[in-house]
């Protein structure tokens, strides 16, 4: 499969006063990964881990602070936010915000909510054009045409999470970021926007970037899993091999947490402590050395790499083994993920 992005040590921090020192926040903290073409990929991890600045970092909202981002093997990091929202780059990579009722002008009518991206980033359209595109992207997204004339107060939030969706691919974007689409929506709206997805993805063959703390949504829809924790992506890889056999004891620790049936059975052990600060980390301390209950005395002197523990599947962890030799599965008490937004 042919990489549409590719990440090289993308990193985000923030000056944060302390006195008269400063300090820095470590956001998102060398990141090296890819989305290939047609490929949705899954990005999980607690509340406060990174991957909001992730995904904006993506979408060039925010500029990194190093590192790069080749898209289409162009290096988007080059160009000033500026110039890159002038570019055909703007429209190829488009982002579906978290909350559909505050991301949309109260003053733009559905019709206009939509119709805006295009006349900007498709300026060679005539009006006749730009009606028409709209009109066939209200179709795709299973709207009906008449309600391009409502306000986003006069819709349901199943319909405005739609009009999101569709202002968004409306500029047929290569790659979609969603960041988490479908948390502000009710459980029943849910699964038929990520029906709507999954049928958007396979008619025009769009990448995704999935952003959520939900597992079992992004088990659905993803190819390949990205696990994030403070910053760092500590385990990757395909879906059902993250799934069935992970690799980071994190991982096996959100599994555990998450509410699947089918891991009942299995005994686990008790994450302990709470998250380190990401102001000024020691680059020399595996990130989840403290609450992590099969610590090392070197996890504290060595920041573990990702190495491939199976074919296409890695971990950031001393533990893992190549070909399957794993750590024995975890359950966090719920005290261990303070504020994380994962349902119990």
């Amino acid at each position: 499969m042919k990489n549409l992005l590719t990440a090289h040590g993308l990193t985000r921090r923030f000056p944060v006063r302390r006195g008269l020192k400063t300090h820095w926040v470590h956001a998102v903290d060398d990141l090296n990964f890819s989305i290939g073409e047609g490929e949705c990929v899954g990005l999980v991890g607690e509340s406060g881990c990174g991957k909001t600045i992730l995904s904006r970092l993506l979408s060039r909202m925010i500029d990194p602070t190093s590192g790069s981002i080749l898209f289409d093997q162009v290096d988007l990091t080059q160009m000033p936010t500026k110039k890159f929202a002038e570019t055909l780059h703007r429209a190829q990579i488009q982002i579906v915000f978290q909350d559909p009722t505050e991301s949309l002008n109260p003053h733009f009518t559905a019709f206009q909510a939509v119709a805006d991206p295009v006349r900007r980033l498709m300026s060679n359209l005539s009006a006749a054009e730009v009606e028409e595109k709209v009109n066939r992207t209200f179709d795709d997204v299973g709207l009906p045409r008449a309600l391009g004339s409502r306000y986003p107060h006069q819709l349901s939030g199943g319909q405005k999470a739609r009009i999101g969706i569709a202002r968004a691919i409306a500029v047929e974007p290569r790659l979609l970021i969603l960041d988490e689409p479908t948390s502000a929506l009710d459980v029943s709206v849910q699964s038929t926007i990520l029906r709507l997805l999954g049928e958007l993805r396979a008619k025009r063959g769009m990448s995704y970037l999935f952003v959520t703390h939900d597992l079992e949504v992004v088990r659905i829809i993803s190819d390949r899993i990205l696990v994030m924790y403070l910053g760092k992506i500590i385990e990757s890889g395909p879906a059902n091999q993250v799934f069935e056999n992970p690799a980071h004891p994190y991982t096996q620790a959100l599994l555990a947490a998450s509410p699947d049936p089918a891991r009942r059975g299995i005994k686990t052990q008790r994450l302990e402590g709470s998250a380190s600060s990401p102001i000024d980390p020691d680059p020399n301390t595996c990130r989840f050395a403290g609450r992590c209950p099969v610590e090392m005395s070197n996890c504290r002197t060595v920041m573990p790499p990702l190495i491939e523990v199976e074919e296409g599947h890695q971990a950031a962890c001393l533990r893992a083994e190549p070909r399957g030799a794993q750590i024995t599965h975890l359950t966090p008490r719920k005290s261990a993920f303070p504020n994380s937004g994962l349902r119990p």
